[in-house]
């Protein structure tokens, strides 16, 4: 029934939120039972304290603590929220962004935060759909195979765990320019006290559409690399040497230039030995003429020049990024698509992640003295 409410209403008091959401979002639906702040406010508490559908606001309508903080005697029925999040256009998801980042700089201030590096985490994820939900694609979907999802994009600052900028993105895999828009969204809602960017990203950001918008932020990257025909042939032919400082059996870096890219760059590798496979039951063993070692690599691309060692130690901290997504999706609602309109799931997808970093800045205002 407490829900940690109370800190989250006095603190977007304090921010100053509801003035914030007025000038920025332009909703053009005159609202009869509640005022376009009040709707807004709603959705989102009731995102945070873990109603992610909208038939689930008939458990608080009449809370007295939610309906207290929005003001009202109770909350009006679950159509009357259908139809206010339907009315949303396509700008709004944009403007929650807008209104995210101005919160941010608020935040960021009155909470004494003075980070001048940050690490920027950009993934994807797989949100598999039930229902006929526009946009929905067969494509990558390694657990539910052959059903339709949504691959959204997302990027989180990984020392205060916020999330940064993202978009909802059909089942298809994002292009190189899709990409390129989203990491400019990325470097456009950092506060203005940063100066220098880390970033980190897998495989599916491997393009040089990613690597051209890194470099034009001056943002210091490292990317895991795709296994290309090419790009394995050259890991065979590279001098290898033992990697003492990873989990690997051996470990090289060369200077390469993908197809299409303007320029080479700085190319690290690890390897690792396979294990042989038992041989089935039934089946002679078989003995190679010429047995070679057959291995496994790992593979990146990087604008940094620290030692190999050291660079695999902070990309492999990237997977905070993964858990902070498992987060979203499982506390904020961030996989629940109520709607068969796109542009209805992207407006609630945004304002999921809202809620959800509504508890970053929460607990950014209770950090200990010295974090």
């Amino acid at each position: 029934p407490y829900g940690g409410l109370l800190p989250v209403a006095t603190m977007l008091d304090k921010l100053g939120f509801r003035s914030l959401v007025e000038e920025t979002l332009t909703v053009k639906r005159v609202t009869r039972s509640m005022t376009m702040y009040q709707f807004v406010l709603s959705l989102v508490l009731a995102l945070y304290i873990g109603f992610s559908r909208l038939h689930h606001l008939r458990f608080v309508a009449r809370d007295p603590l939610l309906a207290g903080i929005v003001q009202e005697p109770e909350l009006p029925p679950q159509c009357t929220f259908w139809r206010f999040l339907a009315s949303l256009h396509i700008h709004i998801a944009r403007q929650i962004l807008e209104l995210q980042r101005r919160l941010r700089e608020r935040v960021w201030a009155a909470a004494h935060i003075r980070l001048r590096a940050v690490t920027i985490d950009t993934d994807t994820t797989v949100h598999t759909l039930y229902g006929h939900q526009m946009g929905g694609r067969k494509s990558y979907n390694p657990k539910n195979k052959g059903k339709r999802s949504y691959q959204p994009i997302l990027t989180f600052l990984a020392e205060t765990r916020e999330y940064i900028a993202g978009e909802l993105h059909n089942g298809d895999r994002p292009t190189g320019k899709q990409i390129a828009r989203h990491l400019r969204e990325v470097f456009r809602a950092l506060p203005s006290s940063v100066e220098t960017i880390f970033a980190r990203a897998d495989s599916g950001f491997y393009c040089w559409e990613a690597i051209q918008a890194y470099e034009q932020r001056g943002c210091r990257f490292i990317v895991s690399a795709r296994k290309t025909p090419r790009l394995v042939e050259q890991l065979q032919q590279a001098q290898w040497k033992s990697s003492p400082r990873t989990d690997a059996d051996g470990q090289c870096e060369f200077r390469y230039q993908p197809e299409g890219w303007e320029k080479p760059y700085r190319f690290l590798a690890l390897r690792y030995r396979k294990e042989p496979e038992p041989p089935e039951a039934g089946q002679p063993e078989q003995y190679q003429l010429f047995e070679t070692p057959s291995y496994k690599y790992r593979a990146f691309v990087t604008s940094m020049t620290e030692p190999v060692g050291e660079l695999t130690w902070f990309y492999d901290q990237r997977a905070g990024a993964e858990n902070l997504i498992k987060e979203a999706n499982n506390d904020a609602g961030l996989a629940a698509h109520p709607s068969g309109r796109f542009v209805t799931n992207q407006n609630h997808f945004q304002l999921a992640l809202l809620a959800y970093n509504l508890n970053c800045w929460l607990l950014l205002f209770n950090r200990e003295e010295k974090a």
